[in-house]
This record gives C-alpha cells, structure tokens and sequence, in this order.
C-alpha cells in the first residue's frame, strides 16, 4: 500500500478520498487554491500544498504544480477525483512517467471513451444500442444536413463535454445555427477540444447509468442502475439507485451491455457507463462512458455496502482482491436517494450564489442510514471559481419511499446561512409527481414553479440590518456587546402589533431605508422613526399591519422630520441563525445577522410561511407621539461624579445643559457638543495624562463616557471596558430614546432615583406587551453620591457604585496598578458566580474593578449589596489567593508592515506631527529613558504580560500588563485616536498592553503584529470551543517571527494548521508578593527613572505646544443660504455631517436621482441625490467641509 497519496482535486470529493485514506492509514495530501483555503479538504488532509490563486486554469489545472508538489512531498500515488484532471489523458500519462500511481483508468482508455465520438464507435462495434447520431461535424452546414437526415430535436454535443457542459437540445434549424460556435467555444474554454457532433433528442428521456469496475486485465464488475433523470439543464440534481419503475429486464440487459463495453478496453478503475431509456418503447440507447468516479457514486457504496474509492486506491497500489471474490459477498440492499446541495438562487434563476458562510448544520449523520458528503463549515468563502456543490446529502433505507422520507427530514433539519442554496428547491423536488411516482424525465423540472419564502434587497439603505430582543447577553465580560435594535421600545411595539415572540428578529433602518421585493406573502409592520413607506408605489401608514402581496415591492424611503431608526417586522420574523444566542447584527465584529452585515443590494432574505394574513390592526396614537425638540434623556447619577472627578458646579452645568448631537455618533455612542468639563484634579495619574482617564474599568450600556473632554453616550454596539470616567447613566427607561438621537438634535439629563427608574422600566415594558399606555408620574432626584456601599479601608477597601439602574460598580483598592487589586476582583467575581444567581447577566472584570449587570425584577440591588459584603468578607480571609494561568506564547511581527501603514495613514489624514510619528518604537523609547530601540524590543520579548481584562477593544482582545514592574513600558495614547488599526496589531498605553481584537480605530503605541484573538466562526483547537483566545490570568509571551512568517501563521492558524505552545500554571499571591519585596530597590529605581522621563517628554510637549492639541472638527457657519432663483434646485442635506465626496463637477449634466454628494456622519456614508435634471451651475462646499442639516451643498438648474 501506498505512504502517501496527493489528491488532485478540492472540496466535497478531496474530502471524500481523505476519509478512505484514513482509514486505509496512507497519509493524504491535498492541494488548493487561495481561494479554498478554508475548505474542509485542506484542514482534514495530512498535509497541503497551495497551488496558487485565481481559478482552476491557474490551479487546479496546472499539471506541472500539481506534478510539483507530489514530487515536492513524496507521494506515490494521484488521485484526481472527478471533473478537473480527471479524464485527462495526458495528465495520467505524466503521472506515470513521473513515477507516479495513476488512481483511475490508463491514458489510452481515457481516450477512447473521453472522446464522445469514438466512445459511441467502440460502443456501436460491441453491439450497443445507439441513438442515431453523426461523426464529429466539421461545419455548421455539416450540422443541419445531419439534423435534417435524423429529424429534429436534436442535441448537440462537444466530444471532450461533461457535467451538463457543451450539451444544447435543438428544435429547428434557427436554433442549431445559433448554438453551434457556442457550444464549440464551451467545448474549447473548458475542455480544449471544439470537436462537436449531434444525436437524436428523446423529449421524455431518463437518464440511467451502470456503475462499472475492471481490474485491467479484462475482469469487469457492474453495480446496478443510478437513475440520474432529474435534471437542471443538463446539470444532474437528484440522483437514486436501484433506478425505479424499470420494466422486468431492463436493469440486467443495461449492467450486460456496460460490462461488455468494459471487457472490450479491459477497463481498470472506476467508470460509468451512461445511457438514454424511451419509456415510450422501452429502449436503452449507448450515451457516453465516463472514466472517473462520479459525484453520484455515493448511492452505489450505500446500496451494495463498497467503498469504490478503496477498491481504486488498492487497485492501483496492487493489493485488491480479485473482483469475484469481492463480488460474492456483495447482495445491495434497500435503496439510496441523493440530492445535491449547490450554492446557487432558485428564486434568480439559479445563479450562482459564492460569499462567506455564516452558519452551517447538517442533521447527525451515521454514513450508513445518512451520509453527508461535505467541504463547507461556517466560516469558508464559496469562490465564485468553482462548481457551486457544497454537499450531497445521501439517504439509505430498506425502500424508495422510506428513503425518500428520511432524504426530505434531512434537508429539513439542514441550515445553510451566508449564502443562498437550492435546499428548498430540492425538498420541492421530493414532493413532485414525476419524482415521487418514479418517472421522471431529464426536463420534468421545468414544469416545476419553485416557491421561495424569502424576500429580495433591491435597495439596500443606509444602513439596514437584522436586530432583535434583548441582543446578545452574557457576553460583555470579553468585549462582546449586546447589539439588538437601539430603539428597541419601537421595535418590540412593531412584534407585539403582528402577534410576534418578543425575541422575533427584524430589520433596523437607520436614515434611509431599503426597496424589498417579497416573493411570498407577508404581514408587516413599520414602527419608528416617521419614514417614507410605499407598496406597490402606493403610500402606507406606519404603525400599521401591512399585508403584501407575493411579488410585490415594498419601498422605505428617506426618514421625515425628526428621528434616526425606524424598524420593520415581519410576522413570523426574519429567519437567520443565532449567534451567540442572538439573530442581532454586530457590524464591527462582522457577526450575527444576515452574514456578519448590513445589508446590500441583491441580498436574499428568508422568512416564515405565513401562517395569518389578516392585516389592517394599528398602535395606537398615545404609544407613537411626536419626537420632541429637546429629548428628555433620565440618567442615574454616577458611577464618577463629583467631588471626586468633577465640580460641583460643572455637574450643575452638566444638568442644565442642552447638549447637541455631533454628526460622528453612531451604534457605538453618540458624542455630544456642549460645555467643557471642570476637573477637579490634574491627571488621572497613572492611569493617564488627562484627568478622565482611570485605570480601565467596566461601562453600562447608557454611560455618559467622558472621553477626554468631549462626552459620549456609550450604545448597543460600544466597548465593555475603557479608562474613562462616567458622571451619568441613561436608565433602561430611556435607552430606546439614543436611537432615534441624530446629528443636530439636542438632550437633557435629568437625574433621577433608582426606586423611579426600576417602576419607569416595568412601566415600559408593560407597554409594550399589552399595547395599553402606561404613564407613570415621576420627579427629578437631587444629586446625591451614588456610592451606595464602602467596605474597608486602603488595599482592602470595596467601594460599591450605581451604574445606571440595572449594574453595580465594584471598585477595589486605591487608584493604581497593583496586581494584589486584580487578584481580589478574581476571587470575588468567582465567588459571585458559584452562588449561581438569577437575574445574573453579565460579571464584567476591570483591572481593579467588577461590574455586575443584573436584572432588578429577579433580584434587587439591596439582595445584591448584602451578599457582595458577605462575599467581599470571605476573600479578605484567604491569605494566598491562588489562581490558574496558562503561559501562551504568541509569534510576534516587530514594527510590522501593518502598523508602518496605520502610522502614515494618521499622519496624512489626522496628525502629521504628534509625537509620537513617524516611530511608535522611538517614541516608546523616549518616553521610558531607554537607550535604543533595541532595549525596548528586549524588554518586550523578555516581558510575561499578564491578561487583567478581555474586550478592551472587543471581542477578546486582551488588556494585559507585565508582572515584573520592570518591563511595564508606559506611554500616552494617541490624540486624536487614530481612524484605522489593523486587526491583531499589538500596541501599548498607559503601562498596559493591548492586542486589537479586530480592525478598527485605536490610540496604543504600536509595536508589532501577532495572531488572531477572536474566530468569529472556525474554532482551532487551542480556542478550547470559545470564540476567544485569552482567558483571564493567561501570560502572554512573544517570540519573534518575521512579517513574512507572520502573514503564513495567520493563514494557517484559523484553519488548525498552526499550533501554539500554552503551558498550564498557576498563580500565587504570596509568591508575587514576596518577588516584589525582593525587587523592591530595583523597582523603585525603574520606575523613579521612568516617571522621569515622562515628566521630561510632558515638558517638551507644553514647550512646543502640542500638549493640548486639539480636534479640528469646526462648526460649520450657521445663517440662513440665499434663497435660490427661479429654475435653480438645491441638493440640500438633511444631517449634519462632513462632506466626503462630490461626485460631479460644474456645470456637469446631472439626471434625476443621480448621486451627486456622499456625506459621512454617524459612522456611515450618506448619499445626496439630485432632484432634477439639469445642470450644476454650483457647488458650494468641499471635501473634509462640515455641512449642517438643511445646508445647500450643490444648486442646479432645471432643464
């Protein structure tokens, strides 16, 4: 038997061959292209090779790469599957001069049946049925002399044709003029052969076929019948053995005549003998031979219990039985169906449908009663290069009918998500009388109508994505946030009007919404935000239960007046599949929803069949009142507040204030405008520079973050952890109100007590299930501190803080970096958690802090409160607190190239001249009093970063600081923060270490590149079955690697192809203890050394001025624009934002509807669009210009 066996092919095949070479214990090797990276074949093999990128002319094709690598690894032996190499005689024929095993027939049978031609003289020579048909045609006149001798229809053919390609059915004349250069083209392009020829068309054939074996020397086996009549333009769908229906006899005289055609080549390997059968006159007619394996040979291993590739693979390494010996143990039993699933739209005429899947279940399979033959898992990117097949899916049972049953369950329990596939067109397939009668016909599907319950993007909007209740919870302690619809009081208005579960998902439509075309019915209601809505071209109210019609269109338009978000629910909910525990888009982190975004033109989305129709209920006035000017927004007081952070005067301002919205708010926060705040110290010590920062701690969804001096509202899609202080806290109450804040408009805070928020939320709620308004009375609160519980003083003090009304702030220790801190909010948050409480949600650590998001309605703060003092009790008591860790060494590329790009990016749009440009590292040095460069590298590569938070920057990434004081390099963050950072770049702030979970903005000092933090789908192993890496404890530990390695280790790593070394340990508190004691002299001199040269470099800032530098967002100029003469139209902008790009130039010829104008604000790009035809006589504003809502940005003149 062979070492080593190369595949010469991918996806579902390559990873069928794999799994008889395991078991046969000979190493496979696979090969692939770029564009299969993530394929099933390539993370099952024992090794692969990469072939290259682009698509199989480049790849799969080249014979001399796939020649390479077999050489290159040391097979023996070539698999090539089916399709591809695989009838190439050439190819087999190399194989073997290069010493290689062909695992498939000689190159001279593949001649003599590859080409269709001599394939029908040879079978016509042994005394097979034929269809009358011609030689090769060498002119188009040769083709209708022929045709019109035969007798239309005819099919035309290309001789070297397969897999449905170079196949067309004439009826006359016209017709096979028109597809004769074509089909000679097709021949060309995919099988370098234009040879054609034409045969009798049968209008009601079925397509059967003979499973054949030889053994080379004459000996030839057949396998019963596959009948493979159910057909999409010659592209084989659904395939079954034994072939139903068959008159007595048929079967035999059909495996007689292909064993008799494979006797006369002394046939070797696998091959399929394909005929024509007239169920009209109950004949057989020779079609082709093909000499490969085929996509269908699955139902044969099924029925008569073979591995067919086995018996090549031992065939061709010389150590299979004689075939009768094999043959006499053989009796098929029962009956096998198989479907092939394809990424293609049924709905669009199947066209192809490549892009990233999202989500993949297939029901449990046990290759015997269910066989799933697969390449896909979520996570891997169709190509658009390749055959679309992403599973056959192969059910076995003692009859037709049971098969069929268990074949249709099969698909039913099957998901597919990111990609559109043909699983519904199949379960239709099943249910269809040709099929379930047992007499179908190779066109008996183009009587089908395929019904899709599903509904078409024509017009994506703004920014449109699937939302829904409560989002994605229990997962803030490691960045992720819960998402969900921001004003989610509308939207569950919207399910409760339609019958729906609370948890039902539905589109968010944010500024300007999407045109839908729904191809099944559908009862819909839009909520929200007031916005254009039109069916059918005719105007609908909101607030309504909409029936639509299947085929009908269904247009959101621009949203009017006042608001930000509207929604829309459908009865039955939007059907994508949960992530996390939650349908919601998160569109930073590329998950949930509909495939990780928002949607775009030509998105397909699935929804229930609709099981009620009645229509026409409405909310009611008093749920749906007009936005108001000034939007009142309730807050909790604290968890910073004064006199500790501010003024007592500012929070006084704080209060009275109007504050604007800044045009760069979004999902995220929401920024606002308004009076700079009063410090009541200096810095934030070490924790920064500015007096915001503290060491970083865990938000509320509502916090009011100061971030620097500039205020944000932190929303459904923002960070779990950041060193910034909050005075405020929108209440539960409230949240739905930040939804619908947009550029320009402005807010209040009002403060209120924790008694009044819990009634407001219950009040809130009830609302929006009964659909009864429920208004209760409630007063402003006085200031008070919202410190609502000290414990202890110094190192173990605990002081308890409100943060909003649903989470508690549990702050540790003094303000500074002490490890002892981190070490007593680990113990405390495990303690929390083995009490297993409900109405527990979230248990969210800082570097000395824990957050506790609770629900007030399962228990109360005051439960809380008594139980945290017990708890905070019994870890004081343990003496050598103990924790586990893990050492995980991670590659680190040194000024990668991806952190040299970000750098001049934020020099040419930002800052040119911070600091810390054009060198982080030389700034990084500077700033510690470091000799070289160099020095800062050792310490890097020498430093054990402990992990103190995950999620600084989301989705896992680690907040981490070394536990030798030594190597704790400190720096200041970025100002302004930069735009873009690349994912897994590696930087520090303050004295702490980041690696940025995902791409992004950011403010840490680059020094390098590593590994991905977060799979979003794939999970190797080191992952332990969690999206995230790190865990918390964990010392991270680089080793350096080039950028080049690098960039193969983060191809290879998602796929399981590169392992990291982690070490299991543990931490002692006395240890580090007692390390710090015998450092003591030598820490208090570094950090002596160091804090002097802070302070130096702070000096230098405020000698050459740039220590307070300052954002050049500018106000654009307010004042009313010239009224504009007659004929002359404004292209006006309804939000405040900055101008990113005009698309038209003066006096440039405009139509109606054209995009003339991009604004971005609120994180998105906003399109202006002319209101007539005309001509641009100006444009009043440039890129990089604020615009205000309602400001003329371009006049044009009618024509």
């Amino acid at each position: 038997m062979f070492e080593k066996l190369l595949i010469a092919n991918r996806g579902a095949i390559a990873s069928r061959i794999i799994r008889t070479l395991r078991d046969l214990r000979v190493n496979s090797v696979a090969v692939y292209s770029e564009a299969d990276l993530g394929s099933l074949h390539v993370r099952n093999a024992d090794q692969a090779i990469l072939l290259g990128t682009g698509a199989a002319t480049e790849t799969y094709l080249r014979t001399d790469k796939i020649l390479e690598a077999a050489r290159q690894v040391g097979a023996q032996a070539i698999h090539p599957g089916y399709g591809f190499l695989s009838e190439n005689a050439a190819f087999a024929e190399e194989c073997e001069k290069q010493g290689f095993a062909f695992v498939g027939p000689t190159p001279e049978q593949l001649r003599t049946f590859g080409l269709k031609h001599t394939a029908r003289d040879l079978a016509a020579a042994q005394g097979v049925p034929m269809l009358r048909g011609t030689p090769l045609l060498a002119t188009v006149q040769d083709a209708t002399d022929a045709a019109t001798h035969i007798g239309y229809p005819v099919m035309l053919k290309s001789t070297a044709g397969g897999g449905g390609i170079g196949m067309r059915v004439c009826y006359n004349e016209a017709e096979l003029v028109e597809a004769f250069d074509k089909v000679r083209q097709l021949g060309m392009n995919n099988f370098s052969d234009g040879g054609v020829f034409i045969e009798k068309y049968i209008e009601h054939a079925r397509h059967l076929e003979v499973q054949i074996f030889g053994d080379g020397t004459g000996e030839v086996v057949a396998l019963g019948v596959r009948d493979c009549s159910i057909q999409r333009r010659n592209q084989k769908v659904i395939e079954e053995t034994p072939a139903p229906g068959l008159p007595d006899g048929i079967a035999e005289a059909l495996c007689e005549a292909a064993i008799r055609l494979g006797k006369a080549t002394h046939y070797r390997s696998a091959g399929t003998v394909e005929f024509v059968y007239d169920s009209d006159v109950k004949q057989f007619y020779f079609l082709e031979v093909n000499t490969r394996l085929q996509v269908e040979h699955g139902v044969t291993e099924q029925v008569w219990g073979v591995d067919l590739v086995r018996w090549m693979v031992e065939l061709a390494a010389g150590t299979l039985p004689p075939l009768s010996s094999l043959m006499a143990d053989l009796t098929p039993q029962g009956h096998a169906i198989q479907a092939r699933l394809y990424a293609e739209d049924p709905g669009r005429n199947f066209q192809p449908s490549p892009g990233l899947v999202t989500h993949v279940h297939f029901p449990p399979a046990d290759g015997k009663a269910l066989r799933i033959d697969t390449w896909i898992e979520a996570g891997v990117e169709i190509p658009a290069f390749f055959d679309p097949m992403v599973a056959k899916v192969i059910a076995h049972d003692s009859s037709r009918q049971e098969a069929l049953a268990r074949l249709d369950d099969a698909l039913a329990k099957t998901e597919i998500y990111g990609v559109e596939t043909n699983r519904g067109y199949l379960r239709q397939i099943l249910a269809y009388k040709p099929f379930v009668e047992g007499v179908p016909w190779t066109r008996c599907l183009e009587r089908l109508t395929y019904h899709a319950n599903t509904f078409e993007v024509i017009v994506a909007g703004t920014q449109t994505t699937v939302q829904d209740c409560p989002g994605r919870l229990g997962y803030w302690a490691v960045g992720i946030p819960p998402s969900g619809p921001m004003d989610d009081r509308s939207f569950q208005l919207a399910n409760t009007l339609l019958g729906n579960s609370s948890d039902a998902a539905g589109l968010e439509i944010t500024m300007n919404g999407p045109t839908l075309r729904f191809n099944t019915e559908a009862v819909v209601a839009i909520t929200g935000a007031e916005i254009v809505v039109e069916l059918d071209g005719q105007p609908c109210p909101m607030n309504t239960a909409l029936h639509i019609a299947a085929g009908s269109v269904l247009r959101l338009g621009g949203i009017v007046r006042k608001g930000a978000r509207s929604y829309l629910a459908l009865r039955g909910g939007i059907i994508v599949p949960a992530y996390l525990g939650s349908c919601s888009t998160f569109v930073l982190g590329q998950f949930g929803g509909h495939a990780g975004r928002a949607l775009r033109v030509g998105d397909v989305l699935h929804i229930s069949p609709l099981q009620n129709p009645l229509a026409g209920n409405t909310l009611p006035e008093m749920l749906t009142p007009a936005l108001p000017d000034v939007q009142t927004l309730r807050v909790i007081y604290g968890p910073h507040a004064a006199p500790e952070y501010f003024t007592q005067a500012y929070m006084e301002t704080f209060f009275s204030t109007e504050w604007e919205i800044h045009f760069n708010s979004s999902r995220t926060g929401i920024r606002l405008i308004g009076p700079k705040p009063e410090w009541v110290r200096e810095s934030g010590g070490e924790a920064g520079l500015h007096p915001s920062n503290i060491h970083d701690n865990p938000y509320a969804i509502g916090a009011v973050d100061f971030t620097g001096d500039m205020p944000v509202i932190l929303g459904p899609d923002g960070p779990s952890l950041g060193g910034f202080v909050c005075p405020a806290t929108v209440i539960r109450a409230d949240l739905w109100k930040l939804g619908q804040l947009r550029a320009g408009d402005l807010v209040r805070f009002v403060p209120v007590d924790l008694s009044t928020a819990h009634n407001l939320a219950r009040c809130g709620e009830r609302e929006v299930q009964t659909l009864i308004e429920h208004r209760p009375s409630w007063e402003r609160a006085q200031l008070c501190s919202p410190v609502v519980m000290t414990e202890g003083e110094g190192a173990t003090r605990l002081v308890v803080r409100l943060s909003g009304d649903a989470n508690l702030l549990l702050e540790i220790g003094e303000p500074e970096l002490d490890l002892t801190l981190r070490f007593r909010a680990h113990a405390l948050m495990r303690a929390m958690e083995a009490e297993n409480l409900k109405g527990i949600i979230d248990l969210t650590p800082g570097i000395r802090s824990l957050q506790i998001h609770y629900a007030p309605d399962q228990i109360t703060s005051v439960q809380l409160l008594n139980l945290i003092k017990g708890l905070w009790s019994e870890v004081l008591k343990t003496q050598n607190l103990r924790v586990p860790s893990r050492i995980v060494h991670l590659p680190l590329s040194w000024d990668d190239p991806a952190c040299q790009l970000a750098i001049r990016k934020y020099m040419t749009t930002v800052r040119k001249d911070a600091p810390w440009c054009p060198s982080n590292l030389e700034f990084i040095r500077r700033i510690n009093d470091l000799g070289s460069i160099d020095d800062v590298y050792k310490i890097v590569f020498n430093a054990s970063y402990l992990v103190m938070g995950l999620g600084d920057v989301y989705l896992g990434a680690p907040v981490a600081t070394p536990i030798d004081p030594r190597h704790r390099l400190v720096t200041t963050k970025y100002n302004p923060a930069r735009t873009w950072t690349a994912e897994n770049s590696v930087g520090i702030g303050g004295a702490y270490l980041c690696v940025y979970g995902m791409e992004g903005p950011g403010g840490y000092q680059f020094v390098g590149r590593t590994l991905q933090m977060w799979m979003r789908y794939r999970l190797p192993e080191d992952f332990q079955g969690k999206s995230w890496l790190l865990r918390f404890f964990d010392q991270i530990r680089f080793y350096p690697v080039s950028a080049e390695e690098l960039e193969t280790i983060r191809r290879d790593f998602p796929v399981g192809r590169y392992a990291l070394k982690i070490e299991p340990t543990e931490l002692s508190l006395a240890d580090y203890h007692a390390f710090l004691e015998q450092e003591h002299t030598s820490i208090t001199a570094f950090k002596k050394n160091q804090q002097a040269a802070f302070n130096a470099e702070r000096q230098r800032w405020i000698e050459n001025g740039t220590a307070d530098f300052a954002s050049n967002d500018i106000a654009p100029e307010e004042g009313e624009d010239v009224p504009l003469a007659n004929g002359l139209q404004a292209v006006e902008s309804g939000i405040a934002g900055n101008l990113w790009q005009v698309l038209v130039s003066l006096n440039e010829k405009v139509e109606v509807g054209q995009v003339v104008v991009i604004l971005e604000s609120m994180k998105m790009e906003i399109s202006l669009v002319a209101p007539c035809a005309g001509t641009v006589v100006e444009i009043r504003v440039q890129p990089g210009a604020p615009v205000r809502s309602g400001q003329c940005v371009i006049v044009i003149k009618e024509d």
